[in-house]
């Protein structure tokens, strides 16, 4: 008898079907999804303002081409392979990216994808936008009763004394936009007037952005995954803790180095009362924000132990980051799992 095992593509003679072939007759999906990606022009994990998302595509490749009958890797160079795409009308785009740049002129993957009716992976050009000015985000879940840490935009030298800062110290001080905690490091935690304005003065230099200053909340930390299901419509969320060692000030900062060299650890939270309070409040900011399929809302609480919206992230990571654990921890949920879970909900939510 000969079975041919189409998950790995191999033929084999035997006379009985093994338990780990159950799979070998299941009928693959007749759906097609393009894993679209864009040039990187450093090196790997080099960061992009353009893209939301760094993909294995790759390894996303193999595990999509298990369920999916036609599955492939575009890469978008310029317009006409935009054009191109468009025109092929795939059934889904699992992509990371958020726009191009033609001709220095951006042209934004999901409105074009939306126009053709073609669905895809993660949230709206609108909510993204939402999400990624950090003061927007925060207006718009306090429009939603939504609890955030008191806060204001500054430049250096708008504020030119003690007295005419609205909030009191100490202060927590942040790029209003850029993800992966850019721009925050030790000195981001400020008691005077002095390095308020050094640390407000550093990020415009480096980074050519704003500031966004706001209360400075000495809890503990959580990220929330979120999922949405793809029959329903509900909300799945995922509370994790975010557990970091005390920098050289004395204070849990996950900073940017933090992050880089993976340094914090990432627990379940098992306190079925905050577990509620943090689903409730991630549900809730990702609805103000007009998130979609998936995303990551980071919380902090305050000194009493009240959660607070920090800010969102609607186009999260998808290698071994928060979102992955998230999924792990909460839902038992493995890598391969969640990437079909993600390509589902697309397919579904259209």
């Amino acid at each position: 008898m000969i079975i041919k095992n189409i998950t790995e593509g191999r033929i084999k003679k035997t006379g009985v079907v093994l338990p780990f072939e159950k799979n070998i007759f299941q009928i693959k999906i007749n759906k097609s999804i393009e894993i679209v990606i864009v040039h990187n022009p450093g090196e790997k994990n080099f960061h992009q303002d353009n893209v939301g998302i760094i993909l294995e595509e790759n390894k996303i490749f193999k595990i999509l081409s298990k369920r999916y009958n036609y599955v492939s890797i575009t890469q978008i160079d310029d317009k006409k392979d935009l054009d191109a795409l468009l025109k092929r009308k795939p059934d889904l785009v699992f992509s990371g990216v958020k726009y191009f740049n033609f001709k220095n002129k951006k042209v934004w993957l999901n409105d074009c994808l939306e126009a053709y009716g073609i669905p895809y992976i993660a949230s709206s050009r609108t909510a993204l936008g939402n999400e990624s000015d950090k003061n927007l985000a925060k207006k718009l879940v306090l429009k939603a009763r939504i609890k955030t840490a008191d806060f204001f935009i500054t430049e250096p030298d708008q504020h030119q004394n003690e007295s005419s800062i609205p909030i009191s110290f100490p202060l927590f001080v942040k790029p209003v936009k850029g993800g992966d905690s850019r721009g925050i490091d030790s000195n981001s935690v400020v008691y005077n007037f002095s390095n308020f304005k050094k640390k407000v003065l550093e990020i415009k230099s480096k980074h050519n952005l704003s500031s966004l200053v706001e209360t400075y909340l000495p809890g503990k930390e959580y990220s929330v995954g979120i999922f949405q299901d793809s029959i329903k419509g509900t909300l799945i969320a995922m509370p994790i803790e975010i557990i970091i060692k005390k920098n050289i000030n004395g204070h849990c900062i996950l900073d940017f180095d933090v992050k880089k060299d993976d340094e914090e650890k990432v627990i379940a939270v098992t306190d079925v009362k905050i577990l509620k309070k943090l689903s409730k409040l991630a549900k809730e900011a990702f609805k103000a924000l007009g998130g979609k399929s998936l995303g990551r809302i980071d919380i902090k609480m305050n000194h009493l132990g009240v959660p607070h919206f920090m800010e969102a992230n609607l186009m999260p990571g998808l290698r071994k980051g928060y979102f992955y654990r998230s999924c792990l921890l909460n839902l038992n949920m493995n890598y391969d799992d969640m990437i079909l879970n993600i390509a589902n909900t697309g397919l579904s939510s259209h």
